[in-house]
């Protein structure tokens, strides 16, 4: 099976998945909640050279076991991934590479671990959330590498899965995918910040498509503004201002803060509010807090 048969078989699974587990294909999927619906259990759970593990029926399942240790973006597409062997009837299944790209279009995938792999991008990147992100952009197209990241961000997916994707819906050109994937996540976060970035840190633009939005963040992540002259009126507890896109230094009486990076005081929802020149009201959105799951009860709260 070459990867375009096995993304047409994927991407049909996706929709009855949507469709069977209630989810919402304009937005962010809650792949954790998506396993919970489908009945299967989990833990997670310090795994050395595995991603994670999909048990069948046959095997005392369905379950899943994940990869403590993964971020919380390789954890979504691993969970989706394992939720992709369950809704396409596959065995009990090993993921045992802990590079992705190993392999990626050579062939030496087996067919049921592509099915699975295109199934985790379709689960999480329906054309419909991709739109909605695009429009949150205030474009119809990516233009730029800029413009896939922030989709990544607003998707809670990889750059580089969300690039592949964006050419498979031919959003993108091979050329553009082909030099966008040149293009390293740590140069796009500098550019989007106004400065460097630590490394495990995610950047999270906030524009005026925004309003009444949810950013799914974690600990360390920065929250920007770049529209002019705009400025955080409020900033829960949580988010603390640092530096804004010209370097300056936080916080004094006369500065407004542009940037701010989020703590692990935030173990849920907060609102933060923004003053945008010429807006009668203020700009609002709500951050919420997706951080790596861990243990048993921590992959499906009640």
């Amino acid at each position: 099976m070459n990867w375009d048969v096995a993304y047409t078989v994927a991407a049909m699974a996706a929709v009855q998945a949507h469709r069977d587990l209630g989810i919402d294909r304009d937005d962010y999927v809650d792949v954790h909640g998506a396993l919970r619906e489908a009945g299967l259990d989990g833990i997670v759970r310090p795994m050395p050279r595995l991603f994670g593990m999909y048990f069948s029926a046959s095997d005392g399942g369905p379950a899943v076991l994940l990869n403590e240790k993964l971020d919380i973006i390789t954890q979504r597409h691993t969970a989706a991934h394992e939720l992709g062997h369950h809704c396409l009837g596959h065995g009990t299944a090993l993921d045992k590479e802990l590079d992705r790209t190993v392999g990626w279009g050579d062939g030496s995938w087996p067919d049921e671990e592509k099915t699975a792999e295109a199934f985790a991008a379709w689960f999480l990147m329906p054309l419909p959330a991709v739109e909605s992100a695009l429009r949150r952009l205030g474009v119809e197209r990516p233009r730029v590498p800029e413009h896939a990241y922030q989709v990544a961000r607003w998707l809670g997916t990889s750059y580089t899965g969300t690039v592949n994707h964006l050419h498979r819906l031919r959003l993108l050109t091979q050329a553009q995918k082909a030099t966008w994937l040149k293009t390293k996540p740590a140069a796009i976060k500098a550019v989007l910040a106004g400065g460097m970035v630590p490394s495990k840190a995610h950047v999270h633009v906030i524009d005026t498509a925004a309003h009444q939005a949810t950013v799914r963040v974690d600990v360390g992540d920065l929250v920007v503004l770049r529209t002019p002259g705009a400025h955080f009126d409020a900033l829960p507890t949580c988010l603390v201002p640092t530096g804004n896109p010209e370097g300056q230094l936080l916080w004094d009486e006369d500065a407004s803060a542009t940037v701010a990076e989020v703590t692990d005081a935030l173990t849920g929802t907060a609102t933060v509010t923004v003053r945008v020149p010429g807006a009668a009201d203020l700009l609002e959105v709500t951050v919420a807090r997706q951080s790596p799951r861990v243990g048993v009860l921590e992959l499906w709260p009640t």
